[in-house]
């Protein structure tokens, strides 16, 4: 990747505000922010400025730039646009792999950390998981999945380590996730899933990384 370009303090302030309408829901993922005019009335800047800071929040990926049509949000975050960035230029194996690290990891932690509510919600979301399986609705299945492993995540008490999870995003539930609708995948594998809630409610760390490992072991087996 090219080095971050240099910016002046104005520029940094800007893009600070420029971050914080973003995060507190201004503008979503996929809107276009307002024009270079509105925005520098509304911040008081110089048309030099704001272009620095756009182009900084750019080179994290947490905005797109298109000639012609304007500035539009890709990211929530920096951290999110730049991992999305990099694991798109990755092959589903490596980002996979990845996912060893992070997961197995949040699980532990989850075990020796979590609570009563923490299982409940966990098995809330598995119990939607299986009915939309069941119903072959796999939008509603994904997500729920997805929701369950973020919620791995936040459960093991460590916000940097939800927030690198939390940016795979799309990559590890989007379009390059085909393997879950591949015949006879199964969509409802307990390893990972069901198995890791009982060792998470067990506060049995070693057990909720192996199943885990074994999850993980079952996707990569549908990539090969």
């Amino acid at each position: 990747m090219s080095p971050a370009p240099m910016r002046t303090p104005l520029a940094e302030e800007v893009m600070g505000r420029l971050r914080e309408a973003v995060v507190q829901g201004r503008w979503a993922v996929g809107q276009r922010i307002p024009s270079e005019p509105e925005l520098i009335a509304e911040m008081g800047v110089s048309r030099g400025t704001l272009r620095e800071a756009i182009k900084a929040l750019a080179h994290t990926g947490m905005f797109e730039v298109r000639r012609g049509d304007g500035t539009y949000v890709r990211a929530t975050s920096e951290i999110s646009g730049t991992a999305q960035r990099v694991y798109r230029e990755h092959s589903d194996q490596d980002v996979l792999q990845v996912r060893f690290a992070l997961d197995t990891q949040a699980a532990r932690l989850a075990a020796k950390t979590s609570d009563r509510q923490v299982v409940l919600r966990l098995r809330d979301l598995l119990d939607r998981r299986g009915a939309a399986w069941q119903q072959q609705d796999y939008p509603a299945w994904s997500l729920a999945d997805w929701e369950f492993h973020l919620e791995v995540a936040r459960a093991s008490g460590v916000p940097l380590l939800h927030e690198i999870y939390e940016s795979f995003g799309d990559v590890f539930h989007g379009t390059k996730m085909t393997q879950r609708l591949a015949a006879g995948f199964d969509g409802c594998l307990r390893e990972g899933h069901e198995d890791l809630v009982d060792a998470i409610e067990a506060g049995d760390d070693e057990a909720a990384a192996r199943t885990v490992i074994a999850n993980l072991d079952y996707c990569m087996g549908w990539m090969r």
